[in-house]
């Protein structure tokens, strides 16, 4: 009987969990873009996004000229932020991961997947 009790609860540990949905908090967010490319689709258009350590980052679409603007991180509200050049005001996004996979997330759009290739990748290989 213990035996059977030590073997189920053994299995029981060795069973993947559940994929559950993870908010990123501030230094995560940081570790995450700093000095990396998102890449993605906005609208139905695809993009890639550079964030430069210096907290600048460079928006570009296939087709479109590219855009700078500026970005940061609110320790406050673990959130990533943005702000471009017809901005008035800083705009802030959460991150999120589920299942290996990330997200921007606000309460205006739904989540938006998008992956994150090391350095920067402006342009498609």
């Amino acid at each position: 009987m213990i035996r059977r009790v030590f073997l189920i609860a053994l299995l029981t540990l060795a069973l993947p969990a559940h994929a559950q949905s993870v908010k990123l908090k501030a230094h995560e967010i940081d570790a995450l873009l700093s000095g990396n490319t998102a890449i993605g689709k906005w609208d139905g258009t695809a993009y890639r996004q550079y964030f430069d350590p210096d907290g600048t980052t460079i928006y570009a679409q296939t087709g479109a000229r590219s855009t700078r603007g500026e970005w940061r991180i609110d320790a406050d509200k673990d959130e990533y932020q943005s702000i471009w050049p017809r901005d008035a005001d800083w705009e802030g996004w959460f991150v999120m991961e589920w299942d290996g996979a990330f997200y921007w997330v606000s309460k205006a759009t739904p989540p938006t997947p998008f992956e994150l290739v090391e350095g920067e990748r402006l342009v498609a290989p």
